[in-house]
């Protein structure tokens, strides 16, 4: 049977009702401190959020952003059938212990930074496909936790380079439905690994830039849509070093982004009020700007069709070890207010 859904060569068209109910974020004391403060539903006095450890902390505020998104749609988390999570941290321990008492079927991903646009593709697919009715879709980070896992432990105090990110501290939770009311997600384009040979971890911006350009080449390809058909194309996180390359490796195909085309990890803080060097980074950061400010801008008619391209890093800290390049991948995902 020929795959009717199909457009192109990456991109899938969910011609069901597939709907965004409820959405919601928690983020950090430093996200706090941002320009995006207002857009989030619950925000932690500090980074441990009255657990014993930076884990049990991304943990609970992945528990909290579901209990949230859940009660804002006006369901019950016992009709979610499945839910689609991941974080930074070995094993996904982020999700898999912060849901662990829900009762709720699991898939735990790892897209890095895209697992939220990775999470909504599946979640958007398995709706689509009539294999549930309800899902929540998510992510979490947590600077601290990343930090020492990726990096070095926060009591040496290295130097960070200018081309570094922060880490968002932060998890955003989305429920999928095919009832209710809500943004429609109307298209997905699956990306492919890309890998440019950089090992830098200090730039990931650099790293992941490409394969963000190769999703969106694609997505445009797919659907003969241009940049000036979405009122935001918003990537994350490549920050605002990765945002310049992007601009310009497209500008060598062809297509000039405008005011339409900004990134997560330059949204969520304010570069000369906060010392975040090239803007955030991390799951969290698309997940928390696209579960507090992207999708409450849609809900006031503000923007009408996002393409949303989630884009992460794959490397690990053994390969970072063993001096491996960086592999890069980044999903796109278009949510819109009317049914396409």
């Amino acid at each position: 049977m020929r795959a009717t859904k199909r457009l192109g060569k990456q991109t899938l068209h969910i011609t069901g009702d597939v709907k965004m109910i409820g959405y919601a974020s928690v983020a950090g004391k430093k996200e706090e401190e941002g320009p995006l403060a207002n857009t989030f539903d619950i925000l932690m006095n500090d980074g441990y959020w009255g657990e014993d450890s930076w884990e049990k902390a991304e943990q609970k505020m992945q528990k909290q952003a579901i209990i949230k998104a859940v009660a804002k749609s006006n369901k019950a988390i016992t009709d979610m059938n499945i839910i689609f999570a991941g974080d930074l941290l070995n094993q996904c321990i982020g999700s898999s212990y912060g849901i662990r008492d829900l009762d709720v079927p699991f898939y735990g991903l790892y897209g890095a930074c895209s697992t939220m646009a990775e999470s909504l593709s599946l979640g958007a697919m398995a709706i689509d496909g009539g294999f549930a009715e309800n899902v929540v879709c998510g992510t979490s980070s947590h600077f601290c936790s990343a930090e020492r896992q990726f990096r070095l432990p926060l009591e040496y105090g290295g130097q960070r380079t200018f081309t570094a990110q922060w880490t968002v501290t932060g998890s955003g939770m989305a429920v999928l439905s095919n009832e209710g009311t809500g943004p429609y997600i109307t298209h997905i384009t699956t990306g492919k690994i890309v890998d440019k040979g950089i090992k830098d971890v200090s730039n990931m911006g650099a790293a992941m830039a490409p394969a963000a350009v190769d999703t969106i080449l694609t997505h445009f390809s797919d659907t003969g849509r241009k940049p000036s058909d979405y009122d935001l194309i918003v990537t994350g996180d490549l920050g605002s070093l990765g945002h310049d390359v992007v601009c310009d490796l497209l500008f060598e195909e062809g297509f000039a982004l405008n005011d339409n085309y900004t990134d997560c990890g330059i949204m969520i803080f304010d570069a000369k009020k906060q010392d975040v060097h090239a803007g955030g980074s991390g799951c969290g950061c698309s997940a928390v700007v696209l579960c507090g400010y992207i999708l409450s801008e849609m809900a006031r008619g503000f923007l009408n069709r996002v393409l949303f391209v989630g884009t992460g890093a794959l490397m690990s800290p053994t390969s970072t070890l063993q001096g491996e390049s960086i592999p890069s991948v980044a999903h796109a995902v278009v949510i819109s207010n009317t049914k396409e």
